[in-house]
């Protein structure tokens, strides 16, 4: 017993000198190559303490060689920009003028429910508000929002009735619309297949933002009652 105790010490104090190197940062906010070694160090530390029929110093150099992996690739990171574009990627605008940046999407591997989810974190609520929205090398979003004399049209939640050419049909029943709202408001805008639709929101206002595949995003408004 005495043995497991000390080994779990052991361990334990090298696992937070590895992680006090990475800095007082949350999981959410480390680069792809910190994410990496995090994870491969937690597992690392579970199988000395686990087993003490393993010597504890199979356990500890492969733990202090991560450790010295990480400082190395910190000190290349700061640098290099060359390592740090490998490493870390870099920010990709997924919203500007044009509206949202369809193959940057897919290039991400995002649907538009990951973005609306971080547009809503960023405490943004109006694509019709967002001027430039990029996603940063550790996975949050940033946005900037465009000059607005009203702040009501920042409280206004967009609906989406379409998503990646897909009708939204419990949507459509909450907002009391129908498919045939959908394809008028297309048919107007010689728009014959929702298929090319990657976006098609409404809000309270009958505000409508919406936008094909790799085209530029159109603002309308429709009179509904809602």
């Amino acid at each position: 017993m005495l043995t497991l105790i000390l080994r779990s010490i052991i361990i334990y104090c090298i696992v937070l000198f590895a992680v006090r190197l990475m800095g007082k940062r949350q999981i959410g906010d480390l680069q792809p190559f910190e994410l990496v070694i995090t994870l491969i160090i937690a597992d690392l530390a579970c199988v000395p303490i686990s087993d003490i029929t393993i010597p504890i110093f199979f356990g500890i150099v492969p733990l202090l060689t991560l450790v010295i992996l990480h400082y190395l690739f910190t000190f290349l990171n700061r640098k290099s920009i060359i390592v740090r574009k490998i490493l870390n990627g870099q920010p990709i605008i997924i919203i500007d003028n044009d509206g949202i940046n369809y193959i940057a999407l897919k290039k991400l591997n995002m649907t538009i429910n990951d973005l609306m989810e971080g547009l809503r974190t960023a405490q943004c609520f109006n694509l019709a508000n967002v001027a430039y929205a990029i996603v940063e090398t550790n996975g949050n979003i940033s946005v900037l929002n465009k000059n607005t004399d009203s702040d009501q049209q920042e409280k206004l939640l967009n609906i989406i009735l379409i998503n990646d050419g897909k009708i939204i049909e419990e949507n459509l029943k909450n907002m009391n619309l129908s498919k045939s709202f959908i394809e008028n408001v297309l048919e107007k805008q010689n728009i014959k297949d929702i298929k090319n639709i990657l976006i098609f929101t409404i809000n309270s206002r009958g505000e409508i933002y919406f936008q094909e595949k790799n085209k530029k995003y159109k603002l309308l408004h429709e009179k509904v009652n809602i």
